[in-house]
C-alpha cells in the first residue's frame, strides 16, 4: 500500500489518499488525474487497466485501486 500511496501522492500531492473514499464520486479526481494514475500504475506495477475496469468503484479510494491492481497481477 505504501508504494501506491506514494505513487498517488505524486499525481495529487494535495490529497490524503489514505483517508479519501469517494475520489471519483465526489469529483475530486478529474479525467486528467485518472489518466495520470492509470499511466503511473502501468509503469510501476506492469499492469494494463482494462476499459471495463474504469469504474468509480475501482478508483474511489487507494484500497479500491490496490484491489484492482492485485486482481490484474494475478
Amino acid at each position: 500500500m505504501e508504494k501506491l500511496i506514494k505513487l498517488l501522492s505524486e499525481v495529487r500531492p494535495d490529497l490524503d489518499f489514505e483517508k479519501e473514499t469517494r475520489l471519483v464520486d465526489d469529483g475530486t479526481l478529474d479525467s486528467f488525474d485518472m489518466v495520470s494514475i492509470i499511466a503511473a500504475i502501468s509503469d510501476a506495477y506492469g499492469v494494463d487497466i482494462k476499459g471495463k475496469d474504469l469504474t468509480p468503484a475501482n478508483f474511489n479510494s487507494a484500497n479500491a485501486i490496490l484491489e484492482l491492481i492485485n486482481k490484474e497481477i494475478q
